[in-house]
């Protein structure tokens, strides 16, 4: 296991998979690549598994299926393994957790993000399919509370610890699900009678997290989340949503007053260079978006990021955009991954004919 973990960190991979029937398998800038070798057997996996896996967590995925726990790779990397039973053998998956932090600038996200960090209270939220970036963004964000606020007092929630905070203008408490405490709202419940002033959520999985995350925003503190959606539109309508009918009014109420700001994110892997480059869509809460939240109009949400940039907002298709034109990511990543498809090929179509007609032009001067 020893070689393997070696061979991620070298090569950069971001997931080392384990199955039987195939060799081991490195996930490197989005692309699964098989390691040399005679496919895995049972035994095999089994023992790969024991040797990072302790007799309790063996435990847990003989009675519920899996664990999920974080694990050290010495002083080069940290993983978050994902153990599971898969055809009655064991499987693993582990995800690499860089041990640098990233600043604002190598992720890529709009100076204009930053302000959001220095904010009393509020709940920001940032979305995005699984393997998106948003535990590193988030880590970021905490890390530059951490850095630069001497009178906060941060409690991350997270199922597993996946990047190890230390103490340094700001006190940082890390609780584990599974650990430290059971469940996430159970955390969040505790949380605001530890003084805190600042509160990341690792993940808004169900009513009564979401429902505990608002509450704690609303009572004066900043609370970092994060959702498995796409799109500012969507975040809202999921969360409105996962409460019952004659609570959505009032919520919707509630989040127009607390949310602050919702950043969804993609990777796109690179065509410019190897590695894979972030893409944002940023929605700002503007008097005029929470008046849309309000008033169950969050259809019309995208128009007002359209036309936001002014607040610090940018649509992911424009993001996309301007990707595409600095040539670092292809054509048909533009189109498959942008949220409104048909007006994307309408504008790839004008930027290439004006960039066509404009080096004619070079042309004809030289």
């Amino acid at each position: 296991m020893s070689d393997l973990l070696q061979m991620v960190v070298s090569e950069n991979g971001s997931d080392l998979h384990i199955r039987v029937g195939t060799p081991p398998t490195i996930r490197v800038h989005g692309i699964l690549h098989r390691v040399e070798g005679p496919p895995l057997e049972a035994v095999d996996t089994e023992e790969l598994m024991r040797s990072i896996t302790s007799e309790d967590h063996i435990q847990h995925v003989r009675e519920r299926g899996g664990a999920d726990f974080g694990f050290a790779f010495g002083d080069m990397a940290r993983f978050r393994v994902s153990v599971f039973k898969s055809k009655g053998d064991f499987g693993i998956v582990l995800r690499q957790i860089p041990n640098k932090m990233l600043t604002f600038e190598q992720i890529g996200l709009p100076p204009a993000a930053k302000e959001l960090l220095y904010k009393p209270r509020g709940l920001v939220l940032v979305t995005g399919p699984t393997g998106s970036g948003k535990t590193t963004t988030l880590a970021s964000m905490i890390n530059i509370i951490n850095e630069e606020r001497d009178e906060a007092h941060i409690i991350t929630i997270e199922d597993p610890i996946e990047y190890y905070h230390r103490h340094k203008k700001a006190l940082v408490t890390q609780r584990e699900i599974g650990v430290d405490v059971p469940n996430f709202a159970e955390a969040l419940r505790r949380a605001l009678r530890q003084d805190p002033d600042v509160v990341m959520v690792g993940e808004m999985r169900d009513l009564e997290t979401m429902d505990a995350a608002i509450t704690a925003a609303e009572t004066g503190h900043l609370v970092f989340g994060t959702l498995h959606t796409t799109g500012a539109a969507k975040t809202i309508d999921r969360i409105v949503n996962a409460f019952p009918t004659n609570q959505q009014e009032q919520i919707r109420i509630q989040l127009s007053t607390v949310l602050q700001c919702v950043i969804s994110q993609l990777l796109i892997p690179r065509i410019d260079k190897p590695g894979r480059v972030a893409v944002f869509e940023i929605m700002m809460n503007t008097p005029s978006i929470a008046a849309l939240i309000r008033d169950n109009k969050t259809f019309r949400i995208n128009s007002d990021i359209q036309t936001g940039a002014k607040w610090g907002m940018v649509t992911l298709d424009g993001f996309l955009l301007e990707k595409y034109m600095a040539g670092m990511i292809a054509r048909e990543e533009v189109i498959t991954k942008s949220q409104d498809p048909v007006t994307i090929q309408q504008k790839l179509q004008e930027l290439e004919l004006a960039a066509a007609v404009g080096a004619e032009n070079d042309r004809s001067k030289a």
